[in-house]
């Protein structure tokens, strides 16, 4: 007896080693390719994609498989599921015994875990493929739980055509999920693997009712069941038939496909405010087709939580004519002035202006870059708060060049502008305008910082998904006065052909519009969304009629006015740090002594400027104002005390082009010997570092401009450090150059000079 048991151990143990050896050699086939879901914020089914196989494989979930799913599975396909090592060897006996004995072929003896290993491995029906199942199901046994392989099971099971698994069919034929199916339901689905090609829903329903029917009667014998869920099921008619794989939030879904190897995509979509504002798009869009304008797209954003609750790529998925299948909202393009705010905001952080400062809206050249406004035309003196108002573009690359660029794009890059990331070398002034690249996306993301005290937080397009990061953008007191300026109405971006409605709540918002009428942009935000809308053509092609303002603008209020109707009226609180002070309203500064006219204004405690305001200056002149006088060359007497006002060159300048008088500092003492410090004439033409080309047969003179202060009377030019020309200041002389390097000089009455270096090469033209 002692023998027996040790050579029963013995052949135990070599056949379990031998076991893990073919496990290893022959490992389980059980990766499987399950389809991908997507779900809505509720967790309801929106799109899903076949697998690669063209399979409708939908992976059923444990916590999908209720206990009514479970127990009549187990009780019509395997009762002692629970019990067996994987294989059932009364159930083999008894058909071994049908199959040899009585001749009869009968079924019944494969165990889930057996079916389940025959659907890894589709074999033909032999008795080699049933000793590979048995081996099979061993390892299935010996690697997964009972509910693991009961999971398999309802994921693999064929339901004819294209469909496996029970919650392909669940979701196809009966609209829901597995764990909300109803006893006659299940029972009904059970049934059909066994004949997928005879028992077909919505073909053969009477048959699968009566086949269904013959079940429950067996599952009322066995009193599985109680007899009231019995006649229920009994009772329940089937009226299913197969239905089509909703599309919804397609965009989204093919994107996030692409991008995520989960089964189940849980998105932050709410599908009732997408599939409003899919409606109010195409709408809105079909009514621009006669303009040429073809194609929107705009994504939703819950400012609380950072979820995207709507992403529309374009104006209709299915729509073939005009690349519906594009999805614009991912697409790289010029922002247009969109980027102003930001901008605006930082210099602020920066101490440089308030909402009251005052900037210079006159022509500007940096090295060859002379930006021009939308209407081309000029302002001179502007507030900050009205340049972005009206989205005046030179105060803007000011703005941009005293800052310094790098600032920007750095605060760019930290809310994840990724080709601003690429391009961050090659970027120039004009980035500010438009020049550079990003996506709608993007935009939205950044203008939810405004709505978050200007801390940026990646928007998510999946449930439950943590910020990888939070970037203070701007100081909480800069957003707000940012966020007041772009609450304003009163704006020439406010639609001309929008009219209020009662419901529309209140929003700050940006439009722009890029290079070529191409990009019509409108983002806005208030404490509950942040919206960005944009409108143009997926080929590129521009627009006359095309423009942030006019086009983008009130698809922007219809949809605020569509998700936000009920809004309370809840706005922005102003934060502690934020005060107020009184300042000159010439400049924007706190009062000088000559200062006359005041406005109250924002400002930063110890970060905005404390630098008084010195538009006014007391000025030493004689009695008939012919000159003035320095504290050097100021005589003991015979001279007077009159204020100036002090105007900025450019300014000088842009007064002179336009006809605009203005009292200017008589020109310095001609007899002073005094040279004054500081900074010398702006030479505005010839630009320094640029090359010009000058025909060889008729050549063509330069002309020599500079701003100059505004007591300086005359201004004397040099070409190559030898003298040319002396002229009043304001003047414009021309000069042939000399093919080569040239070096431009030019000195103004006080001594101060300023020096350019051009190139010329004479062509044949």
């Amino acid at each position: 007896m002692i023998l027996f048991v040790k050579r029963s151990l013995i052949v135990t143990v070599i056949g379990f080693l031998v076991f893990l050896l073919l496990n290893w050699i022959f490992p389980l086939p059980d990766k499987i390719d399950y389809s991908t879901i997507v779900t809505d914020d509720k967790g309801e089914l929106i799109n899903a994609f076949l697998t690669k196989d063209d399979k409708w494989r939908m992976k059923t979930e444990l916590n999908e498989i209720s206990p009514l799913l479970k127990k009549t599975i187990i009780q019509k396909e395997d009762q002692y599921f629970y019990y067996h090592p994987g294989i059932n060897i009364m159930a083999i006996s008894r058909a071994a015994f049908n199959n040899l004995v009585k001749g009869q072929r009968t079924s019944g003896a494969s165990t889930i875990t057996m079916q389940v290993a025959r659907a890894l491995e589709q074999r033909p029906r032999t008795i080699g493929a049933k000793l590979i199942e048995t081996y099979r199901a061993f390892q299935l046994e010996w690697k997964y739980s009972k509910d693991e392989i009961l999971q398999l099971y309802l994921n693999l099971v064929p339901y004819g055509s294209n469909i496996e698994g029970v919650k392909s069919a669940s979701l196809l034929y009966f609209k829901k999920n597995p764990d909300h199916l109803s006893l006659a339901e299940i029972t009904a689905l059970s049934i059909i693997p066994n004949r997928p090609s005879s028992l077909v829903i919505g073909k053969n329903n009477d048959l699968i009712i009566k086949e269904r029917n013959k079940w429950l009667h067996r599952f009322a014998a066995s009193d599985v069941f109680t007899q009231k869920e019995i006649e229920d099921a009994l009772a329940e008619p089937l009226q299913a038939t197969r239905n089509v794989v909703p599309h919804f939030a397609p965009h989204l879904s093919y994107k996030l496909n692409q991008q995520s190897s989960d089964h189940t995509i849980h998105t932050t979509i709410n599908l009732n405010k997408q599939l409003k504002i899919e409606k109010l798009t195409e709408d809105y869009i079909r009514t621009l087709r006669l303009n040429n304008i073809r194609n929107a797209a705009v994504i939703v954003v819950d400012n609380k939580t950072h979820n995207v609750i709507s992403y529309v790529g374009s104006a209709g998925f299915f729509d073939t004519t005009d690349g519906g299948q594009v999805n614009g909202a991912a697409a790289i393009r010029q922002p247009g002035s969109t980027l102003k705010p930001l901008l605006y905001g930082l210099c602020m952080d920066e101490g440089f202006i308030t909402p009251k400062s005052v900037l210079n809206d006159v022509p500007i050249n940096y090295n060859g870059y002379a930006p021009e406004n939308y209407d081309q035309k000029f302002n001179g003196f502007v507030t900050t708060e009205y340049a972005l108002e009206q989205s005046l573009n030179i105060p803007a690359v000011k703005s941009l060049k005293q800052l310094g660029k790098e600032k920007l794009i750095s605060k760019l890059i930290a809310a994840d502008f990724t080709q601003v990331a690429k391009d961050q070398n090659k970027l120039g002034l004009s980035l500010i305008l438009g020049g550079c690249g990003t996506s709608l996306e993007q935009l939205t993301g950044l203008f939810a910082s405004f709505a978050n005290n200007g801390t940026y937080a990646p928007i998510s397009f999946i449930q439950n998904t943590k910020p990888v990061k939070k970037v203070q953008l701007l100081s909480p007191s800069a957003n707000y006065l940012i966020t007041g300026i772009l609450s304003k109405i009163n704006r020439p971006d406010f639609p001309l052909n929008w009219q209020a409605t009662e419901h529309m709540p209140k929003i700050a918002w940006k439009t722009g519009t890029s290079y070529g009428r191409k990009d019509a942009w409108s983002i806005g935000f208030n404490k509950q969304y942040t919206v960005g809308v944009w409108v143009g053509n997926f080929s590129g092609a521009g627009a006359p009629e095309l423009s942030g303002a006019n086009t983008a603008t009130p698809l922007l209020f219809k949809i605020f006015n569509t998700i936000d109707y009920a809004n309370n009226g809840d706005w922005f609180t102003p934060p502690a740090a934020l005060d107020i002070r009184q300042v000159c309203t010439e400049t924007g500064l706190p009062p000088g002594p000559n200062c006359t006219n005041l406005i109250l204004d924002h400002f930063i405690p110890l970060i905005s400027t404390t630098a008084t305001c010195q538009h006014v200056q007391e000025i030493k002149v004689a009695p008939d104002e012919s000159i003035s006088y320095c504290t050097t060359c100021a005589p003991q007497e015979g001279y007077i005390k009159k204020l100036y006002r002090v105007v900025a060159p450019e300014m000088q300048d842009y007064f002179h082009q336009n006809n605009i008088a203005f009292k200017a500092i008589p020109p310095h003492n001609p007899a002073c010997e005094k040279v004054f410090k500081g900074e010398g004439p702006i030479i505005t033409s010839p630009t320094n570092g640029s090359e010009y080309y000058i025909n060889q047969n008729d050549p063509e003179p330069l002309q020599l401009t500079a701003n100059t202060a505004n007591d300086v009377n005359k201004v004397y030019w040099y070409i190559n450090d030898e003298f040319y020309k002396a002229a009043a200041a304001g003047d414009k002389p021309f000069f042939v150059p000399t093919e080569g390097p040239v070096k431009i000089s030019c000195t103004d009455d006080k001594g101060r000079t300023r020096n350019i270096l051009i190139r010329v090469k004479y062509v044949k033209l």
